[in-house]
């Protein structure tokens, strides 16, 4: 049974109602960005972030920060008519480590606004990937456009503990592409939010701790001696520690290490 679904009222109609409450809402808003988590910025320093939204004519903006301007109050320009993600990529190009790698923060308009500020979050930031990801699987049927779907009740999947304890404890386990489409051509089942499955592989490395690519994710361990034992998924695997940034596809692997 489907818990969750497109609502069937077309883009323009969502619009009209939320024109009707425009003057409630400025045009200009200014992110509050979230703490990095502390593993990230003792190892690799405070990142650079890349900002992506939609403009009035629903076409995708970038924004590139340096790191000190996450301290500012960066604004952006965002329309109120629909529902529209903001998302903050962390990256580290001093540390060959670029958009995409690392998980992102986000928010999602209205939703997350609060007076003229809009609270960038790490729990929000697989909300705006699964926005960004549905709009890529659906050409043609304005019905189900991203900023029709129920999001209010997607995230009390996650607040009432609804999915499995391995999900609600990380978001970015779930394969989000395969569910945006599957949504897409045969409608939302919250069934599919699954943990994608790991594969454990030992990798003669450093220690560690060892910390992943998701704010959420644990570090992997082990005792001196013993060699480390890291699930690995589909797609890159990138994990860093205090000796240096290990890099994993499939079974080959590359390990970099830090300079002293």
């Amino acid at each position: 049974m489907k818990t969750l679904y497109f609502k069937l009222t077309i883009l323009f109609i969502v619009s009209v109602q939320l024109i009707s409450c425009a003057d409630r809402f400025p045009s200009s808003y200014k992110l509050e960005f979230p703490e990095t988590p502390e593993p990230w910025v003792s190892l690799l320093g405070e990142p650079h972030w890349r900002l992506e939204w939609l403009n009035a004519d629903g076409e995708k903006q970038v924004k590139i920060c340096p790191p000190r301007d996450s301290q500012n109050k960066i604004e952006l320009e965002l329309p109120v008519t629909w529902t529209n993600p903001v998302t903050a990529w962390p990256y580290w190009p001093e540390h060959n480590l670029f958009q995409g790698q690392f998980k992102p923060a986000g928010a999602l308009f209205p939703f997350d606004v609060n007076g003229d500020y809009l609270n960038l979050s790490w729990e929000a930031g697989h909300d705006t990937v699964f926005y960004w990801e549905l709009a890529l699987a659906n050409e043609k049927d304005y019905s189900k456009v991203p900023a029709n779907f129920d999001w209010v009740r997607f995230r009390e999947l996650f607040t009432a503990k609804t999915l499995s304890e391995a999900v609600c404890e990380d978001p970015w386990l779930p394969d989000w592409r395969y569910i945006a489409e599957k949504t897409i051509t045969s409608g939302f089942d919250r069934r599919r939010i699954t943990a994608e499955a790991a594969v454990p592989v030992s990798i003669p490395v450093f220690e560690g701790p060892w910390y992943g690519t998701s704010p959420f994710a644990k570090p992997v361990l082990a005792e001196k001696g013993e060699i480390p034992v890291f699930p690995v998924r589909s797609d890159v695997n990138v994990w860093i520690s205090g000796s240096g940034i290990l890099r994993i596809s499939g079974k080959t692997w590359i390990f970099t290490e830090t300079k002293k």
